[in-house]
């Protein structure tokens, strides 16, 4: 009996001893809404369009579908047209599907014209899920007029 209660109140005193050095220690809980955390270069966010580096006006994507070819989730709908008088399609839509998605990144590495990387977007968040089906086009379009 007495030897339970000396265990107890050595047990209590260790625990004492990490919860004040905790209480001691510096900060590290970020206040969200007002401060927002620095965020990796390799953070995987959901795909964007990378502009063309000699049309900055234009994606670089040239409708070739190995992203949404490769993709194991089927997360990937890739739809372009042939405009008249050029030789290649143009992007019409590209539709990514988050919510099925699963960060596995075939899209980006199979891409031959590296026209896809990932976002820095790493709080996307609501209530409905069509709000997670994204047109990377519209998103692009967007990010230009900025």
């Amino acid at each position: 009996m007495v030897k339970d209660v000396i265990i107890g109140a050595i047990s209590l005193i260790k625990g004492m001893g990490v919860t004040i050095k905790a209480f001691f220690s510096p900060v590290v809980t970020v206040q969200y809404p007002r401060e927002t955390i620095n965020i990796t270069p390799r953070f995987r966010g959901h795909t964007k369009l990378v502009a063309d580096p000699e049309d900055p006006e234009k994606t670089s994507c040239i409708v070739c579908g190995m992203c949404e070819r490769n993709c194991p989730s089927n997360s990937i709908k890739v739809e372009g047209e042939k405009k008249e008088g050029e030789k290649k399609k143009t992007l019409k839509r590209y539709i990514l599907n988050f919510t099925t998605c699963s960060h596995c990144g075939l899209c980006v590495e199979t891409c031959p014209v590296d026209a896809l990387a990932f976002s820095a977007d790493y709080n996307p968040s609501d209530f409905k899920k069509e709000t997670f089906y994204y047109d990377l086009m519209l998103e692009f379009e967007k990010r230009k007029k900025r």
